[in-house]
C-alpha cells in the first residue's frame, strides 16, 4: 500500500504544474483526509525552488489555526529536505470550476450563497491577521456537489500578519489578481475582495472579466481597463447583483468594498429583495446567519457560533391560529420567534405577547422535574420560527452552549424584574 509518512493513499484527486493531491486514510484519527504532496522536482527547482518552499512552510504554518466551517482545516505538514506535503481536510463535493461555465451557471441564490459563506469566511481570516492573496474557483471546494456548504483552501500564498503587506512577485492566479496585485504594491484584504468579485463575476456569466492571449497583456488590462458589467452579458442578472460586484471589483480602494463586512451585508440585502423565483418558504442559510445576528439574544455569539446554530437549528413557517407548544404536554425543544406575533396563554388567560426575538419553550428544557409546559403558544399572525433541541444543544461546542445558558439568564432576570414592577403596581 502506497503511503505518505503515516498516512495510506486512497486515490489521486488532483495533478498540478507543482504538485498532487490524494484522498488519504489515517488510521490513527479514523478520517479520510486529503494529502497534497510537492513534487520533488519543483522544490529543488533553482529559479522557483525557493518560492514553493516559502508556500510549503507558509501553508503548513497554519495548521491547527483556522477553525472556521467555511475553511478546511489544516491537520499537518511536513517539510524535509526536497520534500513536502500538507495534510487538510477532505472536502469530497470537488471545486467551484465546473459552474464557471456558460452552460453550468447556478441559480442567483445558490451564487449568493456560496459567496456570502466565503466573505464570512475571510472576515474571519482577516482577524486572525491573514490575507488569503489566492482567492479563485479552484481554491473554493463544495461539500457536496448539489448543495452550498463551502470550504476555502489553499491558503499557502496568505500573508500571516496584518502588518506584513510585502509583495512576494509570482504568488496568485492572474485571471483573479487585484490591480495592486498585479503592480507588486503593498496588500490588504481588499485584494482579496477584488479576487472573490472576479469569481462571483465568473459565476453569474460564465467568463472572466479580463482575457487575453498572454499573460502581460492579461495583467495590463488588469491595471488599466473596465471590464463589462455581468448584465451587459446576461440581461437577466439582477441589477443588485451586478451593482455588488462591479463595487468589489473597482480598481481604486476607496471605491472598493472598506471590508468584508458591508459586501456581506450587500448580498444578504439583495437575496431579501431581488425576489428569487418565489421562493418564500425556502429559509437560506445566509437569511438564517442574518437573522441571528439580528437578534437580541445571539449579540454575543461569534460568526462560527452562529454557523454552528445554523447546522443544528430547525426552521419553519406556520399560520396564524397554530398551536406552537401546548400546555401540559412534555417537551424537548425551545424556540425563537423570527418573525411575526404569538400569544402565551396559561388556563385559557393571556399571559403576554411574543414578537420578533422573543425566546419561548426553554424552561421544559433547563428547569429540572416533569419537564411538561407550563403555558400554551399560538401564533397570532404569520410566523417564522427556530426551533432548537435539548440533544442538539448537548452536542454543540462548550463555547456556543456557554453563550447560550449566559443569554438564558439575561432573559430570566428581565422577566423577573418585569414581574416584580408589575407586582409593585398591583
Amino acid at each position: 500500500m502506497d503511503r505518505i509518512g503515516k498516512y495510506e493513499l486512497r486515490q489521486l484527486l488532483g495533478e498540478g504544474a507543482t504538485s498532487a493531491v490524494y484522498l488519504a486514510y489515517d488510521a490513527f484519527t479514523q478520517r479520510d483526509v486529503a494529502v497534497k504532496q510537492f513534487y520533488p522536482e519543483v522544490l529543488k527547482d533553482p529559479e522557483r525552488g525557493r518560492l514553493y518552499r516559502h508556500l510549503l512552510i507558509n501553508e503548513a504554518s497554519l495548521a491547527g489555526r483556522l477553525f472556521h466551517p467555511h475553511i478546511a482545516q489544516i491537520y499537518d505538514a511536513t517539510v524535509e529536505g526536497d520534500h513536502g506535503y500538507v495534510v487538510m481536510e477532505y472536502v469530497p463535493g470537488g471545486t467551484l470550476e465546473p459552474f464557471c461555465r456558460p452552460d453550468r451557471l447556478l441559480p442567483f441564490d445558490r451564487v449568493i450563497e456560496i459567496i456570502f459563506k466565503a466573505t464570512r469566511a475571510l472576515d474571519y481570516a482577516y482577524h486572525q491577521g491573514i490575507t488569503h492573496r489566492d482567492i479563485k474557483p479552484a481554491n473554493i471546494l463544495l461539500e457536496d456537489p448539489d448543495g452550498q456548504d463551502i470550504k476555502l483552501s489553499d491558503f499557502g500564498a496568505a500573508l500571516l500578519n496584518a502588518a506584513d503587506t510585502t509583495q512576494i512577485s509570482g504568488v496568485g492566479s492572474p485571471a483573479y489578481m487585484s490591480p495592486q496585485q498585479v503592480r507588486e504594491m503593498p496588500l490588504n484584504h481588499q485584494t482579496d475582495i477584488y479576487s472573490l468579485g472576479v469569481v462571483m463575476y465568473q459565476l453569474l456569466t460564465g467568463r472572466l472579466p479580463f482575457e487575453a492571449t498572454n499573460n502581460y497583456s492579461l495583467l495590463y488590462r488588469i491595471a488599466h481597463e473596465t471590464p463589462p458589467s455581468p448584465i451587459a452579458l446576461r440581461a437577466d442578472v439582477p441589477a443588485e447583483l451586478d451593482a455588488i460586484v462591479r463595487r468589489a471589483m473597482q480598481k481604486s480602494l476607496d471605491d472598493r468594498y472598506q471590508n468584508w463586512v458591508e459586501f456581506s451585508h450587500d448580498l444578504a440585502h439583495a437575496f431579501r429583495n431581488i425576489g428569487l423565483g418565489n421562493r418564500k418558504r425556502v429559509i437560506s442559510d445566509t437569511q438564517k446567519f442574518q437573522t441571528l445576528r439580528r437578534l437580541p439574544f445571539f449579540r454575543e455569539f461569534t460568526d462560527v457560533e452562529l454557523w454552528e446554530i445554523v447546522r443544528f437549528s430547525e426552521w419553519r413557517f406556520a399560520e396564524p391560529g397554530t398551536t406552537l407548544l401546548k400546555e401540559g404536554e412534555p417537551g424537548d425543544h425551545f424556540c425563537f420567534l423570527a418573525s411575526g406575533e404569538a400569544r402565551v396563554k396559561k388556563h385559557d388567560r393571556l399571559l403576554h405577547l411574543l414578537t420578533p426575538g422573543d425566546c419561548f419553550g426553554e424552561m421544559a428544557v433547563f428547569a429540572p422535574g416533569s419537564g411538561l409546559r407550563t403555558a400554551s403558544v399560538e401564533a397570532t399572525t404569520e410566523i417564522e420560527v427556530i426551533t432548537i433541541r435539548a440533544r442538539a444543544l448537548q452536542r454543540a461546542s462548550d463555547t456556543c452552549r456557554m453563550h447560550f445558558y449566559k443569554a438564558f439568564l439575561e432573559v430570566l432576570a428581565g422577566r423577573l424584574s418585569m414581574t416584580s414592577a408589575r407586582v409593585a403596581n398591583i
